[in-house]
């Protein structure tokens, strides 16, 4: 859905030209020779704390060596083993909180190996290639639906094919892709990678991916159960959190999340719309894209609002640094109380928090903003759970994502546990398959 055209806000606040360089690469590739440097840095560790710290237990110090002796084809099957989604993680992951943080050499010097940037160049050689490194097993017979073609479903879907099973991928959106395709922010997966990565997974073969089937909707899960031999359910979080203010209803006040999506598929950004003055409320890494591609598109003034301290927001240290370099205000124990406006937002108010070690409370003080365009971006909810048991508000799930129902298995952002990371799901859904595979071989 598009934004109302409310006042303060606008298309084409910056030339076209300023804004393909703004929303350039956020991280160049490395060339092969600043590979082989960055390459050079690594200890090699025999129990590197690298892998320990990867959701996907890549080999980090093998695949690093395979780039240092120029076989870097080789360093990408090493993590492709691992995680099939390996190029859009080596984007996407929060390295500098897990594999990189780890290192021996953020220890010792402040300065770790470039584990991401190593990793996008070794997947990004092979994936140039065409050719799909994986060979299917002879055909078995067994089908699974993998309701989901996000990061988990995806992972899932490359594995059980990979055995020689027949996948059935069904998604609510026209395309495939998720959070990858839809929900990140656009400078970090550019020259439409995401849809390129999923063309490039198929290249397995047996897997054939349905779109506009949403669970709930077109899908009954008896069904899938009853046509399928096993049942992987990957359907993320398509619900967002009120704000439970007076005044969410004006114009002006949309989901984060559909403007992150709706950026993500324009095929011209001077046709977007973005307020002059944009407040952004939440603190994770979806508050930091909307509040960052809206500094991007030409907002004057954008402000972060997060109800609790620094040390709480989700976002990592790096993406709040990123935020304030692009001149995003980060503004902390501030929550919103009401948005003002004739029928569009003209301000926001917020009450300062506090936390005394009871629980948040409200101090009474209050302060207002200029805001023409308000952005939500407190967290998500399931939209359906196809009559699973639950876990508080995800679906409940054991071992490799065993759910309460046999046959059937989730994994990503919907299932319990985990973290919410692209590079989680991508581990969930990897496991789910193999022991999907196991039932199936039993």
């Amino acid at each position: 859905m598009s934004t109302p055209m409310t006042p303060g806000i606008a298309k084409a606040r910056l030339p076209a030209e300023t804004l393909a360089e703004n929303f350039d690469d956020l991280h160049a590739p490395f060339a092969p020779h600043e590979a082989a440097v960055a390459a050079d840095r690594c200890y090699f560790c025999h129990d590197a704390p690298c892998v320990t710290a990867c959701p996907t237990d890549i080999d980090i110090p093998l695949f690093i060596r395979q780039i240092s002796t120029g076989t870097p084809e080789a360093a990408a099957k090493t993590i492709f083993d691992q995680n099939i989604l390996g190029g859009m993680c080596a984007r996407v992951c929060p390295t500098e909180d897990l594999c990189e943080q780890a290192c021996v050499r953020e220890l010792a010097e402040g300065k770790p190996v470039e584990i991401g940037r190593l990793q996008r160049h070794a997947t990004d050689t092979l994936m140039a290639k065409q050719s799909h490194p994986y060979e299917r097993a002879p055909e078995t017979g067994k089908k699974v639906a993998v309701v989901g073609a996000g990061p988990a479903g995806m992972a899932c879907a490359h594995r059980v094919a990979m055995h020689g099973h027949d996948v059935t991928i069904y998604d609510a959106e026209a395309k495939a892709g998720g959070l990858n395709e839809f929900g990140i922010a656009a400078y970090k997966s550019t020259d439409d990678f995401a849809a390129r990565e999923v063309d490039w997974l198929l290249g397995i073969g047996g897997i054939t991916i349905k779109t506009g089937m949403r669970l709930g909707e077109q899908l009954v899960l008896d069904d899938l159960v009853d046509g399928f031999s096993a049942v992987f359910l990957a359907v993320g979080l398509g619900g967002v959190n009120a704000l439970r203010s007076a005044g969410e209803d004006k114009e002006g006040v949309r989901d984060a999340v559909d403007f992150i999506k709706e950026l993500r598929q324009a095929s011209d950004l001077t046709a977007l719309p973005v307020g002059r003055d944009v407040v952004v409320i939440g603190g994770g890494m979806t508050a930091v894209d909307a509040a960052v591609q809206s500094k991007l598109l030409g907002a004057q003034n954008v402000t972060i609002a997060y109800r609790r301290g620094r040390e709480s927001m989700s976002a990592s240290e790096y993406e709040q640094d990123l935020a304030a370099s692009k001149g995003v205000r980060l503004m902390f124990n501030a929550q919103p109380v009401a948005i003002h406006g004739n029928g569009a937002v003209c301000e926001i108010e917020l009450e300062y928090t506090s936390d005394d070690g009871s629980g948040l409370k409200g101090t009474g003080e209050t302060v207002r903003l200029a805001a023409d365009q308000v952005f939500k971006a407190i967290g998500q909810t399931l939209t359906t759970n196809g009559g699973l048991e639950m876990d508080g508000r995800k679906i409940a799930v054991t071992g490799a994502g065993r759910t309460s129902r046999a046959g059937v298995w989730a994994g990503g952002d919907c299932a319990s546990g985990g973290d919410d990371l692209t590079v989680t799901a991508v581990a969930e859904g990897r496991d789910a398959a193999m022991d999907i595979h196991a039932m199936l071989s039993a």
